[in-house]
């Protein structure tokens, strides 16, 4: 525990080292507020809630979360400071970890100074902050699914732009696969359940449903799954170039 430690203060000092952690918060912030009230049409609707703060949160981190998870193991292995870092006296799952939690709770901060749209609709009206609650949850526990994948895919590259790439697409194929034109393309041919393996693959299924304010088991554990699934991923890949 106190190796992961380590590592998620190295990291996240990192972070915020460099202007990237400031320029992700606050390009985050920006667009979070232009979506919301110019393309969500917030004041338009006369509801006070958020679901159009929320809905726009896995096309923002479809391309924000890239650019933080690029990062985390391919500027170790351009570096030469991957074989240095897993020399000292740290298990591989503690690096893992503590490099994903830091770029985790960069992310949680960046939601959490959001908090001034939250004030918003509870001046404007009476929303119900059950569900608003439950969207933050599920937007960060989306955007723990992204970097993950990131944090896979950063892996296996030297390079910073690859590793942006991959993430994105491959992101972008988890996001899609609740789309009705994917699934329009199953149903001619494959069976219901098929479909619904399909649909229930996406980042956007499992989100919208938790952003409602329905907390499913099944949603929580969809996104934590992935979240070890991808994590593990990475310890594999990164023994892999220790071996090679």
């Amino acid at each position: 525990m106190n190796s992961i430690t380590a590592i998620f203060r190295r990291e996240l000092a990192s972070y915020f080292a460099t202007p990237l952690a400031y320029i992700f918060i606050i390009i985050f912030l920006v667009l979070s507020g232009v979506f919301t009230f110019y393309l969500g049409n917030f004041y338009e609707r006369r509801q006070a809630e958020l679901a159009p703060f929320f809905m726009f949160h896995p096309w923002l981190y479809l391309f924000l979360i890239p650019a933080v998870s690029m990062r985390l193991w391919s500027e170790e292995r351009k570096s030469g400071t991957l074989e240095l870092l897993l020399t000292l006296p740290i298990s591989l799952r503690s690096a893992v970890l503590g490099k994903f939690l830091s770029a985790w709770v960069l992310v949680g901060l960046a939601l959490m100074l959001t908090f001034p749209l939250w004030l918003t609709v509870n001046y404007l009206g009476e929303p119900d902050n059950g569900v608003i609650v439950a969207g933050y949850l599920g937007s960060w526990l989306m955007a723990g699914g992204f970097l993950a994948i990131g944090s896979c895919l950063s892996a296996s590259t030297s390079s910073q732009v690859i590793s942006f790439i991959l993430t994105l697409v491959i992101c972008f194929l988890f996001v899609a696969a609740g789309f009705p034109m994917v699934l329009n393309v199953f149903q001619g041919w494959a069976p219901a359940t098929l479909v619904d393996a399909v649909a229930g693959l996406s980042f956007l299924t499992h989100f919208e449903a938790v952003s409602r304010g329905v907390l499913d088991v099944r949603d929580l554990l969809y996104f934590l799954v992935m979240i070890a699934f991808w994590l593990l991923a990475t310890a594999i890949v990164i023994d892999m170039k220790k071996a090679d």
